[in-house]
């Protein structure tokens, strides 16, 4: 990234990637980062079309497929993204945002089973990825796996992550109706660090 490009504004950006995108109309590339500038402004349905458009012109674009589920769970469009997540897999199996995403389409569809299957794989893949211990716990608890629930709890924790109080009660409440109870303060952690 230059340094014109670091300094520029969102709508800079677009403006810039736009002219891009008119000067070479038959780049992925140019349609793809064309899709970034638009999700960075929070114009999820022209960055849609901006990865759709960089897909038409190569389908093996993986980031284009990631991108494009990206905004399609932000468009609350769940089938969509599970099926654009699962061309990006079909075509590399190893990329943790894909499986991250694919999990999050599947926690708002009600599949716990699947949610836990992706977390696994995102966890596999990337053992200090906070967030997906933290969603692998929501999925275990889901599938009543109470005891390995607890353990991606510690794990996601311990990692920054900071449970939402309803999952702690729910959490808490099914060991206690199990007799596996367990203390608040293990499953409590500070606050995790800003990102910019």
């Amino acid at each position: 990234m230059t340094a014109t490009e670091m300094t520029e504004t969102p709508g800079a950006r677009v403006e810039r990637c736009r002219a891009a995108v008119e000067q070479s109309p038959r780049s992925a590339a140019a349609h793809y980062n064309l899709g970034l500038a638009y999700t960075a402004k929070g114009l999820v349905e022209p960055a849609e079309r901006a990865y759709r458009s960089a897909l038409e012109i190569d389908p093996d674009l993986v980031e284009a497929w990631v991108n494009l589920a990206g905004v399609q769970l932000l468009q609350w469009n769940f089938d969509a993204a599970v099926e654009s997540n699962r061309e990006a897999l079909r075509r590399r199996d190893d990329l943790v945002q894909a499986h991250y995403n694919l999990g999050q389409a599947h926690l708002y569809r009600g599949e716990a089973a699947d949610l836990v299957r992706c977390c696994e794989r995102v966890v596999a893949l990337d053992p200090s990825h906070a967030a997906g211990h933290y969603f692998l716990a929501v999925g275990l608890l889901a599938t009543g796996q109470l005891s390995e629930a607890r353990a991606a709890l510690t794990r996601a924790t311990a990692l920054g992550f900071k449970p939402l109080p309803e999952f702690l009660r729910k959490l808490e409440q099914a060991e206690g109706h199990s007799g596996h109870a367990h203390s608040r303060s293990e499953a409590t952690a500070p606050e995790p660090p800003k990102e910019d």
